[in-house]
């Protein structure tokens, strides 16, 4: 009843526009065109986005503003001009319209070549409806459409643009019927400037990638038909232009090809009347879930020499907050950056991790929280230029807030603690818990529900390899430096016992000429003492002395870190230094350093894993870890990476 109802208001309004002349239907657009523009403010802002992906780089944000204005006008006047033109004759309506170059493609027909017409939402689009039986009506001509969400209209429509003679085919019905059509001889127009979903070709278009369909193109080579491009410009005050391209398909150019060619083309007619073209579609839609592209049927293409030029699809990664989480999220920045050839990366990550993610040459921006408040964060956000899409690796609701406030307008994320009402893109946990799963495995999910393909990474911690940075470790001359790593920030339920440390440490020091380096947070300076009395010139005490970036330059420097689960561990990991890692409260399958090149030392006792800070026992998983073995463990690794002849007795 209500589509009814809309019908018969629409009918009401044409017959006013019909009794009005054009010249006068075409400033009471302009005018209703005005009204629109300052009371739908959500088309306003789709299509001031829309132009500042288009033209960003070359007007002024008030350029930008003005050409979004005059466009509602001359939409408006257009559209309200449509109605009274789609009831007009052809002579009529060709008293105020002018035609150029109609022989690229009258010709073609004439040779008996079939013509694809692409067409834009340029102009009063409507026209070729209208003219196209009048230029050419001695062979079939169609055009393919798709239906209207109101039955009334859209039967009325139907019935006004096949009054002249023209041919409808509904997309749902199949493309069989235009493909015979052609095969007959005849000429077929297709719109190419509409966002095509999953089954398009992304394909630049105003240097941003955008999905774009094939259609006209599959046409043009199932029937060897020739593509002719056609626009129509407003001319004045109710005149108008219609210009026709020259034949631009080649034999041997393949669909994609074609389709992106058919981008540039339509790009090159809405410069020349940005005005003309409709900005309030969505012509570069995020998809979703997956905007990320490596999944999609028909993929990307990018014409060559364009890739470096192509404008960014920017995506804000929130970081974890602690080292080691930061650290093993690096396989999923790299499967996110790896996702589209246009994506630029920035983590927003707390300033004492942020010198991390230099180590990740994937990332292309870094912004760092100088503090602890959810505004400055915000607002820090705001100030960059606009993400398309924010992926929170946190389960924390302070993550979701500050993307939330940022203003960004996909938000990726876990549920977790009740913050699900902040992001539109849920990330499903695994259906089926099953085995143990490392962390990085949950970062991975979240990168291959954007549409990310997966690494070939396994289960098992010991298993999982990470790229080394572009800075490798480097060993400096002289006696081999080994790090020890004996606190952990997390508690002391972490921590292997201080004096077995001091005696491994000893152990390897009388069979090789080694000198280890205490590494550590400003906490951790009791055990520092402790280990560093113990070792007498064999030791250099830098815990509490380095920030990240020098404690970065301390690993690149050793060939072995002996550590505690730490975020020091995940770090050396991450700089290509093998690792003796020591676990007790916490699970290696979990939280295992990423890498082949590792030893792992673990008693699993009935009470393991029990993730606490303190053990309100008897700590007996670390107890039951002899020095021996940790020694043994350690000297398996530097014996792999030094000669024999090193070896002192």
């Amino acid at each position: 009843m209500l589509d009814f109802v809309v019908y018969l208001l629409y009918r009401a309004g044409s017959a006013v526009a019909n009794a009005l002349p054009l010249r006068l239907l075409f400033v009471v657009g302009q005018f209703l065109g005005l009204c629109a523009w300052i009371i739908l403010g959500k088309y306003r802002r789709l299509a001031q986005r829309n132009t500042a992906i288009a033209f960003g780089d070359e007007k002024s944000p008030g350029q930008l503003r003005r050409l979004v204005r005059r466009h509602f006008q001359r939409l408006g006047a257009n559209l309200l001009c449509s109605v009274k033109l789609t009831q007009m004759s052809p002579e009529k309506i060709l008293r105020r319209v002018t035609v150029e170059n109609i022989e690229a493609m009258d010709s073609r027909f004439r040779a008996g070549v079939p013509v694809v017409l692409v067409l834009s939402h340029l102009g009063i689009w409507e026209l070729f409806a209208q003219l196209m039986p009048k230029f050419v009506g001695y062979v079939r001509n169609a055009s393919v459409y798709q239906k209207l969400g109101n039955r009334f209209i859209d039967a009325h429509v139907r019935r006004t643009r096949s009054r002249t003679g023209l041919e409808l085919f509904d997309r749902k019905d199949g493309f069989q019927p235009v493909i015979e059509l052609l095969r007959s001889g005849g000429g077929v127009g297709v719109l190419c400037d509409q966002h095509a979903g999953d089954h398009g070709v992304w394909a630049p278009f105003f240097g941003r990638l955008a999905s774009t369909s094939p259609l006209a193109s599959l046409l043009a080579r199932r029937t060897s038909a020739a593509l002719v491009a056609a626009g129509v410009y407003t001319d004045g005050r109710a005149r108008w232009r219609i210009v026709f391209l020259e034949r631009f398909d080649t034999a041997d150019s393949s669909v994609d090809a074609l389709t992106s060619r058919i981008n540039e083309i339509i790009e090159q007619q809405i410069r020349r009347a940005p005005e003309d073209w409709f900005w309030v579609h969505n012509r570069w839609k995020t998809p979703r879930p997956h905007f990320l592209l490596s999944q999609y049927k028909r993929g990307v293409y990018l014409p060559d020499g364009v890739s470096p030029d192509l404008k960014p699809f920017r995506i804000l990664i929130r970081s974890g907050n602690w080292l080691g989480d930061a650290v093993m999220s690096t396989p999923a920045v790299r499967a996110i950056k790896s996702g589209r050839p246009d994506a630029h990366i920035t983590i927003a990550a707390p300033s004492k991790i942020a010198p991390m993610w230099k180590l990740v040459p994937e990332v292309d921006a870094t912004i760092t929280f100088p503090n602890n408040f959810l505004f400055a964060a915000s607002r820090l956000i705001r100030r960059q230029p606009s993400f398309d899409a924010a992926i929170l690796f946190p389960n924390s609701l302070r993550a979701a807030l500050e993307a939330y406030l940022g203003g960004i307008r996909r938000r990726v994320g876990y549920r977790g603690h009740s913050r699900q009402w902040l992001l539109n893109q849920l990330v499903r946990e695994r259906e089926k818990p099953g085995h143990l799963e490392h962390q990085s495995n949950r970062y991975l999910r979240i990168a291959r529900s954007c549409g990310a393909e997966m690494p070939n990474v396994k289960h098992q911690a010991s298993k999982i390899r990470i790229p080394n940075s572009d800075q490798p470790s480097t060993i400096t001359d002289g006696p081999p430096k080994i790090g020890l790593c004996a606190g952990a920030e997390y508690g002391p339920a972490k921590r292997w016992l201080p004096e077995r440390f001091a005696e491994v440490a000893a152990a390897v020091a009388a069979k090789l000429q080694v000198q280890w380096i205490l590494l550590g947070i400003a906490q951790d300076a009791p055990i520092g003492e402790q280990i560093s009395r113990a070792l007498g010139d064999h030791c250099i005490n830098r815990i509490g002395q380095t920030t990240l970036d020098q404690l970065i330059d301390e690993l690149r420097e050793c060939c072995l870190l002996l550590t505690n689960d730490t975020g020091t561990m995940h770090l050396a990991a991450l700089l290509g230094v093998p690792v003796v890692a020591i676990f007790g409260s916490t699970e290696p399958l979990l939280t295992g350093p990423m890498g082949n090149d590792h030893v792992i030392l673990r008693r699993h006792v009935e009470c393991s894993p029990c993730f606490l800070r303190h053990c309100p026992i008897d700590f007996r998983c670390m107890k039951a870890i002899n020095a021996q073995e940790v020694t043994d463990a350690v000297m398996s690794i530097l014996q792999k990476s030094r000669p024999q002849s090193d070896a002192t007795v």
